[in-house]
């Protein structure tokens, strides 16, 4: 995964030019897509990862005006805007009284990369550990785990270092590993 459309793209877009516009979100679109996957993957009935991954390339389409250049890639700025929109499916969900009776009231177990790997029993003993990280550390192993991205890339979208980044993705599987370790441990019979 590259860090996204050059900045002088970025820029033409901004300004107007039809086919940098067009390029820009042909570059983003996968990223889009592949993040939408592994945050909604089948929890929201009639809402599928290509239809929100679409829908953020067209909120990247409308804020483009406003996009400012900082000195971090332009995923960055995707980023934040896939996380809102992620977040709107959501709550549209929720507020949608037939949609509500349908929708869990937690994600499916089965949804991402990593988790579909996993069987639903192991899914059950898995999550409380999931849950036991801090939301900054979950983000950071959905990108580097499920999305591949790398520590460099990561940094960029979730505005940490990279060494902060490998810093919380270790302590993230440490923290995966060790209650894992007690769950084997508790499941074994003592004699």
């Amino acid at each position: 995964m590259g860090e996204g459309p050059e900045p002088e793209l970025v820029a033409r877009a901004k300004a107007g030019d039809r086919t940098s516009i067009d390029r820009v979100l042909t570059a983003v679109h996968p990223f889009a897509l592949r993040y939408c996957r592994a945050r909604l993957g089948h929890a929201l009935p009639g809402v599928t990862a290509e239809d929100l991954a679409q829908q953020v390339c067209l909120a990247v389409l409308r804020a483009l005006p406003r996009y400012e250049d900082r000195g971090r890639p332009f995923l960055a700025f995707v980023h934040r805007i896939a996380v809102r929109e992620v977040a709107d499916a959501y709550r549209a969900a929720a507020r949608d009284p037939l949609l509500a009776e349908l929708v869990p009231d937690r994600p499916d177990p089965d949804v991402g990369p990593e988790e579909r790997a996993l069987t639903g029993d192991d899914m059950r003993r898995v999550r409380p550990l999931l849950n036991r990280l801090t939301p900054a550390a979950r983000e950071v192993l959905l990108l580097r785990v499920a999305l591949g991205m790398s520590a460099e890339e990561t940094a960029a979208v979730v505005g940490r270092s990279p060494g902060s980044v490998r810093t919380m993705q270790h302590r993230a599987l440490a923290t995966l590993r060790s209650g894992a370790a007690a769950m084997v441990r508790s499941a074994v019979p003592q004699y």
